[in-house]
């Protein structure tokens, strides 16, 4: 079986992440692509993240119509900060039978990944798919391969999708009462705006 991972802390979760994961798991006939919304990241520390069940449930929301995708509470439930590589460990453990692990990762985070947690664990445990990031270079493999060795071989390099939408730039919109409209699913507009989220970022 094929899974693969959309991580992220989905302050506010939106198109580009499911515009991504589907053409990921098109591409590559992933079985499944499991959305995991970060519980408390290291890397956000320096940021207040909105309430967890309002990240799960736009989640749920955002998800709901796809039937190859799914959420997990995996990184939810798991008390103190979260890391990719504990992660992986654990879904490794989880996930019976022949079972091989994809994780999606834009160029932006690439390009931090070799100051991650164990980073070269966390190429042995899945193959990383990377796509491209507005604004962010290709990756610099020589760096990548010091910290990760033998990594080129557990990469896939898509040329796209190419899409220029962030979680940042909907939260300012929202809190300058601009139009969110196609950036985020529907449903997620609407819970956004029902639970009055953003408004004072």
């Amino acid at each position: 079986m094929k899974i693969g991972i959309m991580g992220g802390t989905f302050d506010p979760i939106h198109t580009g992440h499911l515009i991504v994961a589907e053409e990921v798991r098109s591409r590559l006939g992933l079985d499944r692509v499991l959305f995991i919304p970060a519980g408390d990241p290291w890397m956000k520390a320096a940021r207040k993240i909105s309430a967890t069940h309002h990240r799960v449930e736009m989640v749920r929301l955002a998800i709901a119509s796809n039937p190859f995708f799914e959420l997990s509470m995996i990184e939810i439930e798991h008390p103190g900060w979260t890391y990719t590589v504990d992660t992986l460990e654990q879904l490794s453990k989880d996930l019976t039978g022949d079972t091989s692990l994809f994780l999606m990762i834009g160029w932006d985070g690439l390009s931090s990944m070799p100051k991650w947690k164990a980073p070269y664990r966390i190429s042995k445990m899945a193959t990383l798919v990377t796509f491209p990031r507005p604004g962010f270079s290709g990756p610099d493999m020589a760096e990548l391969d010091a910290a990760m060795p033998g990594i080129a071989e557990r990469m896939v390099q898509l040329d796209g999708p190419y899409i220029g939408i962030s979680s940042t730039d909907i939260r300012a919109r929202v809190s300058q009462g601009k139009s969110v409209r196609y950036l985020v699913p529907e449903q997620v507009e609407l819970y956004i705006a029902e639970n009055k989220l953003y408004k004072n970022d």
